[in-house]
């Protein structure tokens, strides 16, 4: 029963720490990661508030030193899929029915415990298990989650605050109940922010979630439970399973109770899910709502009085940190023939400064892609290019994993508009550049357009207002985030929602108000003060 109209406390972007040299935050880390990498964790995965172990374990290694393993995760089975489904429908009978304040007040709590006592240990989580720098885990694992923590409790109060109209005859009102059923969280490997956001941010608006993150995050994960723990998520509310990805699929999909899926992660297998759930829709009590943030093919466009510094720096900065593995990252960009040169000159000379190794020297600017299997596939489209004569590697182009996973921040230069790394994601430091004439800024703009099946984000770098407002709506449809004179990547909850169409996804604004409202099922009350006890209108009179 609610006895107020309580007001949150107002959200805030979390300031990001520097880590200079002899800062505390810097020397806590390290400490923190030193004591991590340095021990073993055994992971059960959750369900109920109970710690599950099978037995049937996988080993956890920092993909910049993938010989040393730094804990297990235990598999679940089917039956423990179907454990979490049904556990996680029997909370929602009271976790839905709990007043809007006190859910608030679990994730306001989570964000305070990440800002404080939590934000080292997450930190350097982070930087082993997705070899993360402290800047990029400290913008990603803290800053960004806290931010969705505290900003999504104030878009939830500003979506209930959301009342229609009422008269002195009737009293209307809407209720924004929790979906029936339980929904389903698939998250990432690349942002611990995203790995924690999709399935709280369900849960916060009343729901009960069932959550599988990618097995090349689990080590971090198990830090978000921690902290949700910590925080006070009851039993069953997030439950969360490791495993066998399509079998745990198929097992939610096939529950009648099943009703939404929060996604991160490739296209293909996105599409895959939502032909899957098509094909199930008999099946169930309620249609799914479907939210997917997908692939990209972000490019930066630069016209012919942009500055070729800020050129060259929005590429370095927006296809190489984190090793390109932002699905906002820049992999293609188009450069007129008068400020190529500079530009060229300027890329040399800055990669060429830029060192790479473990993410615990933090004099590293790149570290290690996530995986062999991402290794490896880089490494082959870098070799196809040092072979056609239509694309030249101008620098980068080394790999090794004899150690870790490294791939040189590398950038190909392409004849050819629709040579093959200008139109594919690659989801590594790999750029390919297109230059084109310096008079022929139009016809670019449509190639830009018409080159990838992606539209999440994009960038333009122009001094010409003229051309910055060509471009901006020549590139209306192809990017779902769009810069002006910056990088494509950085987006801050709050300030730049974050998604994109086309092949990019459902374009539904994680770090919004529209992002939760997918989460909620509307009811309308009308309650009428003086009910009519004869049938017959005036017009009947005769």
């Amino acid at each position: 029963m609610g006895k107020g109209f309580f007001n949150v406390p107002i959200a805030v972007n979390e300031p990001i720490k520097s880590y200079a040299l002899g800062s505390p935050e810097r020397e806590a880390v390290l400490k923190t990661y030193k004591e991590m990498f340095n021990s073993k964790i055994d992971v059960p995965f959750y369900i109920n508030g109970k710690n599950i172990t099978t037995g049937n374990t996988r080993t956890m290694s920092p993909p910049h030193d993938h010989q040393h393993i730094v804990g297990t995760y235990h598999l679940a089975e089917k039956t423990h899929v179907e454990d979490a489904i049904s556990t996680a429908l029997e909370a929602r009978k009271t976790w839905s029915q709990l007043p809007w304040e006190q859910r608030a007040g679990i994730f306001l709590k989570a964000a305070e415990l990440i800002a404080g006592p939590y934000r080292a240990k997450i930190n350097a989580a982070t930087m082993i298990a997705q070899s993360k720098t402290i800047h990029q885990a400290e913008i990603d694992a803290a800053c960004e989650l806290i931010d969705f923590l505290r900003f999504n409790v104030q878009f939830m109060t500003d979506i209930y605050l959301e009342q229609p109209e009422s008269t002195s005859d009737a009293w209307n009102r809407v209720e924004y109940r929790p979906l029936e059923g339980f929904v389903y969280a698939v998250t990432p490997f690349n942002f611990t922010a995203i790995a924690g956001n999709l399935p709280s941010c369900m849960a916060m608006m009343g729901n009960v979630v069932v959550w599988k993150p990618s097995d090349s995050q689990i080590y971090s994960a198990k830090i978000l439970m921690d902290v949700f723990n910590e925080a006070g998520v009851p039993p069953g509310v997030i439950n969360v399973v490791f495993g066998d990805p399509v079998m745990i699929t198929d097992t939610v999909m096939s529950s009648p109770d099943f009703s939404g899926l929060h996604f991160t992660g490739s296209t293909f297998v996105f599409k895959e899910l939502w032909k899957k759930i098509g094909n199930n829709i008999h099946n169930y009590k309620t249609y799914p709502r479907i939210v997917g943030e997908t692939g990209g093919k972000d490019f930066i466009v630069a016209h012919k009085s942009a500055n070729a510094k800020q050129v060259s720096t929005a590429i370095v900065r927006g296809a190489f940190e984190f090793q390109g593995q932002k699905c906002s990252a820049a992999s293609r960009a188009y450069i007129p023939s008068n400020l190529w040169s500079d530009v060229k000159s300027q890329l040399i000379e800055d990669l060429n400064s830029i060192k790479m190794g473990s993410p615990e020297d933090m004099s590293n600017f790149v570290t290690a892609v996530i995986h062999e299997g991402s290794f490896d596939k880089l490494a082959k489209y870098i070799d196809q290019a040092k072979a056609d004569s239509d694309a030249e590697i101008i620098v980068g182009g080394g790999y090794d994993k004899s150690k870790g996973y490294f791939i040189e921040p590398t950038v190909i230069l392409a004849k050819d508009p629709k040579y093959t790394t200008m139109c594919t994601e690659l989801f590594g430091p790999v750029i390919t550049i297109y230059v084109y004439d310096e008079n022929d800024y139009s016809e670019t703009l449509k190639l830009v357009d018409q080159t990838s099946e992606y539209a999440l984000t994009g960038a333009v770098l122009a001094t010409d207002r003229y051309a910055i407002d060509e471009a901006t709506k020549a590139l209306q449809n192809c990017a779902g985030n769009f810069y002006i004179n910056d990088k494509p990547t950085g987006a801050v909850v709050g300030q730049q929602p974050f998604g994109g169409a086309r092949a990019s996804g459902t374009n539904d604004k994680a770090g919004s108000a529209q992002n939760l409202l997918r989460w909620v099922s509307p009811r309308m009350i009308k309650e009428t003060f003086v009910t009519p006890t004869d049938y017959r209108y005036p017009f009947l009179e005769e």
